[in-house]
């Protein structure tokens, strides 16, 4: 999630500081991201209040109404925001290795781990997100777009190394993103996400016998 950097400060000096105020806003920005999260982790999403956000930020009402609209615009902030990082950070599984079955399996990892690290949040924004509305459904779709691109560019990959294999519809990508998620929001709902990980040859198979067919998932996830 969007959090302070070591130039953005977590908490203001009190009094005239002489900050600039683009570095102030964007502190008060994450304050208010990570405060969302950790309502809504405490209370769920219909119970979490603006009251709740603007007293775990450190922030004032009007602050808060300086940045967003209401509580759902603040909370699909945090929601793109941890997306995006989640994200950022399999794409750079993915470059740090070569090969497609390598790239997919680290991937894997980098995402689980990601989820198990923070389990308040995961369960936030995989399963407290269906109660903020169509809005926020949209935008989940489009993150599981996001996904099944991601999927669609290893697969290209794989046939090029095994030309056989068919070049697939854009819906089966997205059944398997869809698979993916159910299987994670059910581990967590199950475990939490601390058990995640396990999930790994589980999800490697899914993947793999997508990408590559089931012979080379059976080979690769052992299961």
């Amino acid at each position: 999630m969007e959090s302070a950097s070591p130039d953005i400060p977590r908490r203001l000096p009190r009094g005239t500081h002489g900050l600039d105020r683009g570095v102030v806003e964007a502190s008060q920005r994450a304050r208010l991201l990570e405060a969302v999260g950790r309502a809504v982790a405490d209370k769920g999403f219909a119970a979490a209040t603006i009251d709740d956000i603007v007293r775990g930020a450190g922030v004032s009402k009007k602050t808060f109404y300086e940045h967003f609209q209401d509580k759902q615009d603040c909370f699909m902030a945090a929601y793109e925001a941890a997306s995006d990082e989640l994200f950022a950070r399999v794409r750079d599984a993915h470059a740090s290795r070569e090969g497609w079955l390598e790239r997919t399996r680290a991937g894997i990892v980098a995402y689980l781990r990601w989820l198990a690290a923070e389990p308040a949040l995961a369960r936030v924004f995989l399963i407290e997100v269906a109660a903020a509305g169509p809005r926020a459904a949209e935008r989940r779709e489009r993150l599981r777009d996001r996904w099944a691109e991601l999927m669609h560019q290893l697969q290209d990959d794989a046939r090029a190394e095994f030309p056989a294999l068919p070049r697939l519809p854009d819906e089966v990508f997205h059944a398997v993103v869809a698979a993916v998620d159910d299987i994670v929001v059910r581990r967590i709902r199950e475990d939490s996400a601390k058990g995640l990980p396990e999930l790994e040859p589980v999800i490697l198979y899914l993947q793999v016998a997508l990408l590559a067919g089931p012979q080379a998932a059976a080979e690769s996830a052992e299961l």
